[in-house]
């Protein structure tokens, strides 16, 4: 057990660590996976997902994976229903709840990455249509933004750099495209494509950097005007929690003074 958890911990990010509860229930769906046939077109979309979030397991381990977590949930239902019904039909309900949730995490990750990496893409047209006025090379313009940004897009640069110097250039900006997903990056790379075929792109380059300006301006301005309605809602359960403490004082007081009288 303890050389699994040290196996297992060597691949994690941060200071969380597997649980004995992890390496059980993960022996449990590898198990299970063995047994699970997929449907081939659901399996390589899955797999597709996976490789794009990181995730290094396969299809069948990923949904062996969430029906375990679910089951481990869902069979304390069984005391729970010989003691209360309603607890038991509650656990089973947090059981479907995980599953689904588990379910769509690969789904959730890819939707950040997403958005973290469209959030770099303005600066990263910024830095490439400076560069590109005074070197053509594509990718000394990806080398010299790759340090400077997230490390999703981080990530993302290394593995196409690493791809262009080993192979062809324009299958390895193919890749990227496919591997993140986004119209941005579609735009990006397109330009990017024109620039490897020794196409005149300084006029792309500036109108996408103008067009991804507007569209960070535009998520700046949604960020702002989501603010108010969160310190909105903070103020309202502020005032509830005030509300709540003179009620109580009040009621303490009241039932006080009933006992004294009677």
């Amino acid at each position: 057990m303890k050389a699994t958890k040290a196996a297992s911990n060597l691949g994690r990010k941060g200071d969380k660590k597997t649980s004995t509860i992890e390496i059980y229930l993960k022996e449990f769906s590898l198990k299970l996976a063995e047994k699970l046939k997929m449907n081939e077109y659901k399996r390589a979309q899955l797999e597709a997902d996976l490789k794009t979030a990181g995730m290094d397991m396969t299809p069948e381990q990923y949904t062996a994976n969430a029906i375990v977590k679910a089951l481990a949930i869902g069979i304390l239902a069984i005391p729970a229903f010989l003691i209360i019904k309603i607890l038991g039909l509650f656990i089973v309900f947090v059981a479907v709840v995980v599953y689904f949730s588990e379910s769509k995490k690969v789904t959730k990750m890819i939707a950040e990455k997403r958005k973290k990496i469209e959030y770099e893409l303005p600066r990263l047209v910024g830095s490439i249509e400076k560069t590109l006025k005074h070197e053509k090379d594509i990718i000394f313009a990806l080398e010299s933004f790759k340090d400077t940004t997230c490390p999703e897009l981080k990530d993302e640069l290394e593995i196409t750099i690493a791809d262009m110097r080993s192979g062809n250039g324009e299958a390895a900006l193919t890749r990227l495209e496919s591997r993140v997903g986004s119209t941005m990056m579609s735009d990006v790379t397109r330009g990017l494509i024109g620039v490897f075929r020794g196409n005149e792109m300084s006029v792309y380059w500036s109108t996408t950097a103008m067009k991804f300006s507007d569209i960070q301006r535009q998520n700046l301005k949604s960020q702002a005007n989501a603010v108010p309605r969160k310190v909105r809602k903070l103020s309202m359960a502020l005032l509830f929690c005030f509300i709540l403490i003179y009620v109580a004082v009040l009621g303490q007081v009241l039932l006080t003074s009933m006992g004294t009288l009677f």
